[in-house]
């Protein structure tokens, strides 16, 4: 911390004085990346700042201040509601639902069996079918999931990442039969594979022919898909696993650098593509660490992506972002509280910048969120929008000693983690080694173990506990919905082209042996009617499968 001759005078006095009654409720305070938060900040602590050079201004490098001149006085973030059920049918019931309640982006979850290249009758996918998201075996459960949305106007965001090019693919397939130029169609695959391998788990094949896919879906849509963001580069999910803000945006960044590498190995430029680069990250309840981690995060990336890889597009130095606010700090114990833990989180995604928005529903602890519930979590958003002043003016903290001190805390941390992943070779070969899987391990032990001991309170759950507990009407799954979507799949496969699928899939072994892209050959397969499964297995047979590195 900076010297201050008036804050070494406040503390010999007035502070010391006051502390003579009694001490502070904690001896030392600290964010969750265990960055020590003094007990005031002053003009000294920002004295070092060089503005133009750290913050520049909105829509200007190093973007510190937002990707925007206007920010939300211009346009608001897009309202993105995850949204997957038990069917296509009852999905796109819901799509319909959010966007007559002022929802202005799509959303899609998933099923377990889908994220994993798994066919809804597979003898893996018994009982998971519809229990996280939505199935979707082959392009005519997308037709049902899209039937009639406007895909020229609405983006969508796919969270899907193994599987990320067969999703593409069918949604491609549906706007060319419905006669979209390609050239319209925007939204985002998140496409990435190394969190998986981190954090979450849903990948299928080993590193390298993972990697391929990525970057061949990245050459794809820079020639086809204009508007499409080709990756959303998650730092969510290994936040949910316990990382922390500072861990969250370096390991995310190390992630994003591997990317980039590949895609410039196999010769594209990088102006071409990163333009397209989106990233994900969560929002967790410690509002200002929050803040100053998207602050953070923006100037990392355009310095990254100016003096390390050379871009010299203002598009490729911007981290544009989505942010789901934290699904691990909700609840099964009064789950009202969840309310407020989502509008403080969803205030510090809009307080730092994000370009798009999901708020969790207050019963996502328990289950799938109700229509109620949904709605509710979307009013949050609005009322963040239009009834706050939040969005008056670009980054409204900035200039705050507290907010760019911390801004500049998390990130030298986050620098630091980034420093000693280079030294192991790079993301790919630091999880290899299981560094980042360690980490943020340690990180989520340390945490637990301070909730256990109440060093860290959670109302509701250590602390301010209800007499009563009680459980809110929840969104059920009917068993017959899996049964329902069984037979569609056996009826598709029963009317197909034999000889066009088998050609399809038979092109498709083919290119997956080659160096040729392969997007257009997963195109000609989901129009074949080949399902995903069909196609992840034939991929399966070539690639193999990721074996998972052990830490514990």
């Amino acid at each position: 911390m900076a010297s201050d001759p008036g804050r070494d005078r406040w503390r010999e006095t007035t502070r010391t004085r006051s502390l003579k009654g009694g001490g502070e409720r904690r001896e030392r305070f600290a964010t969750t990346s265990d960055i020590e938060i003094a007990d005031v900040y002053t003009a000294a602590d920002t004295a070092a700042l060089v503005p133009d050079e750290a913050l520049g201004f909105p829509g200007e490098y190093p973007y510190t201040r937002g990707v925007q001149p206007t920010m939300y006085r211009g346009r608001l973030w897009t309202m993105r509601q995850y949204a997957g059920f038990a069917s296509a049918a009852q999905t796109h019931e819901r799509f319909r639902y959010l966007l007559e309640q002022g929802q202005t982006g799509l959303s899609v979850a998933c099923d377990l069996p889908t994220q994993m290249g798994y066919d809804s009758d597979a003898a893996f996918a018994a009982g998971e079918v519809g229990r996280v998201g939505v199935p979707i075996s082959s392009i005519e459960d997308r037709k049902v999931l899209l039937d009639g949305l406007p895909l020229g106007e609405v983006t969508t965001s796919m969270t899907i990442n193994a599987t990320a090019p067969i999703l593409l693919a069918m949604y491609v397939a549906e706007a060319d039969e419905r006669g979209i130029p390609r050239e319209e169609l925007g939204g985002t695959i998140q496409n990435d594979i190394l969190q998986e391998y981190i954090a979450r788990g849903t990948y299928i094949y080993p590193t390298e022919a993972s990697m391929r896919l990525v970057t061949d879906i990245f050459a794809f849509c820079a020639a086809e898909l204009p508007r499409w963001n080709t990756i959303s580069i998650s730092g969510y999910h290994m936040r949910e696993a316990g990382a922390t803000a500072a861990q969250e945006i370096a390991f995310t960044l190390a992630d994003a650098i591997a990317y980039v590498d590949g895609a410039v190995g196999q010769g594209l430029d990088v102006d071409r593509f990163a333009g397209r680069l989106s990233f994900f990250f969560g929002a967790w309840s410690e509002l200002f660490e929050e803040v100053a981690k998207f602050r953070a995060v923006r100037r990392m990336w355009a310095r990254i992506m100016k003096e390390r890889f050379g871009a010299t597009d203002p598009r490729s130095m911007m981290c544009r972002f989505h942010v789901q606010t934290a699904g691990s700090s909700l609840t099964a114990q009064s789950v009202d509280n969840n309310v407020v833990r989502t509008t403080l989180q969803a205030l510090a995604a809009v307080l730092g910048g994000t370009q798009s928005l999901h708020t969790n529903a207050r019963d996502e602890a328990l289950a799938l969120p109700t229509p109620e519930t949904a709605r509710l979590a979307l009013r949050t958003q609005q009322i963040i929008a239009h009834e706050s002043g939040v969005t008056d003016t670009p980054d409204p903290l900035a200039g705050s000693y507290y907010i760019e001190s911390l801004t500049d805390e998390v990130e030298a941390a986050a620098w630091s983690y980034l420093e000693e992943i280079d030294e192991l070779g790079g993301a790919i070969a630091a999880i290899d080694a299981g560094y980042q899987q360690r980490q943020i391990q340690d990180a989520a032990y340390r945490v637990q173990r301070e909730i256990e001991a109440a060093d860290r309170i959670v109302v509701g759950v250590n602390r301010f506990t209800d007499d009563e507990v009680v459980t809110p009407a929840l969104q059920r799954i009917d068993p017959a919905l899996e049964r329902e979507q069984v037979a569609r799949l056996q009826a598709l496969r029963a009317s197909r082209d034999e000889a066009e699928w088998a050609a399809a899939l038979d092109r498709l072994e083919v290119v997956a042996r080659g160096t040729e892209n392969i997007v257009p050959t997963v195109i000609e397969a989901v129009k074949a009617k080949a399902t995903l499964g069909e196609i992840s297995d034939r991929l399966r047979a070539v690639w193999g499968e990721h074996r998972e590195v052990v830490t514990v």
